[in-house]
């Protein structure tokens, strides 16, 4: 077996199927399994109208990490969520070109917040923090969002809140950026492994 973080044998659960945050956990030698949550978060945002969007995040990720958890007792188990926050609005995925062009319209030439979330349950407990980036777009017009949506495609401008992977393409948008990478891609690791360490779950 490859040597991993962890203390013992047993994988975490990772409450999502994003590619993104297996392959961070990859990287950090962190054996998991992926399960999918099966939340529905347009509910679960309906049932918490009012809170502010780093909060909403938190709920997110605390839904999503006690559903699993719910069904592999015993295990530990992660869930995460991102919101994207422009002066209070929230952002979800947009449907299609057409939904990318209007959220990169809106978000051109301003700064908007990345609230990523993450929640760790385990034996009916759950624990979690929340990590903030911030990022300003450029100046763009009608034209240059038309080039970039058809040069990025259709799959990759709908797979995310803001239409854009900073990873990628995307990066070709922003002027600045405040904040951990790895809260960008929606999983801030430095603290999910400090929480972990704590816990005694990880090898050093």
């Amino acid at each position: 077996m490859a040597e991993t973080a962890r203390r013992d044998s047993v994988p975490l659960i990772l409450a999502s199927t994003s590619r993104t945050r297996q392959a961070l956990l990859d990287a950090a030698a962190l054996p998991f399994e992926a399960v999918a949550p099966e939340v529905d978060e347009r509910e679960v945002e309906a049932a918490c109208a009012g809170l502010a969007p780093a909060d909403l995040a938190m709920r997110l990720a605390a839904a999503k990490a006690e559903a699993v958890a719910r069904r592999h007792p015993g295990r530990i188990v992660v869930g995460a969520d991102q919101v994207l926050d422009l002066d209070g609005a929230v952002f979800h995925k947009p449907a299609d070109a057409r939904s990318a062009r209007a959220h990169l319209a809106r978000l051109q030439g301003r700064t908007h917040a990345l609230h990523s979330a993450v929640a760790i349950a385990r034996n009916g407990a759950t624990e979690g923090f929340v990590e903030t980036a911030r990022l300003t777009m450029r100046p763009l017009d009608a034209e240059q969002i038309a080039s970039y949506v058809a040069l990025a495609g259709e799959a990759h401008v709908t797979a995310s809140v803001g239409a854009y992977q900073l990873e990628g393409l995307g990066i070709h948008l922003f002027e600045r950026i405040e904040g951990d990478h790895t809260t960008i891609l929606g999983l801030p690791l430095l603290p999910l492994l400090a929480r972990l360490r704590a816990l005694g779950m990880l090898s050093f």
